[in-house]
């Protein structure tokens, strides 16, 4: 499975208007099947709002939801979709297997719809 960013803010945008969405205490998965991607390809973005706490805070909850997407995206990700992850206050402290497992959970629940992962 080959992994890329999402970088722009349209891309973002279109993320959230167009696709579902999974919680969990930790983060707040949106997904979309993009069709302009391959089925070897899934796009990911990160963000979190200032509601979670300054830029030192924000920052390490942003590395760790990406070094935990590293392990668990390609495993458990769909090829063609593009994923959003958003992060909560419960990231900043909590033990990593935590946030692993609310990603594996979040990521089961983005294609817990019906054969083709429609949420």
């Amino acid at each position: 499975m080959r992994l890329s960013r999402l970088k722009q803010r349209q891309e973002f945008l279109t993320v959230a208007a167009k696709g579902g969405r999974a919680f969990s205490r930790s983060m707040v998965l949106q997904s979309y099947p993009n069709p302009l991607l391959g089925p070897d390809e899934i796009r990911l973005g990160f963000t979190v709002t200032k509601k979670v706490g300054n830029a030192v805070v924000r920052n390490r909850v942003r590395r760790r939801l990406r070094e935990a997407s590293r392990n668990l995206v390609g495993e458990h990700g769909r090829g063609g979709w593009d994923y959003v992850f958003i992060g909560r206050k419960d990231a900043f402290d909590c033990p990593f297997s935590i946030i692993e497992r609310d990603m594996r959970y979040v990521l089961s629940r983005a294609h817990h719809g019906d054969e083709k992962g429609n949420v």
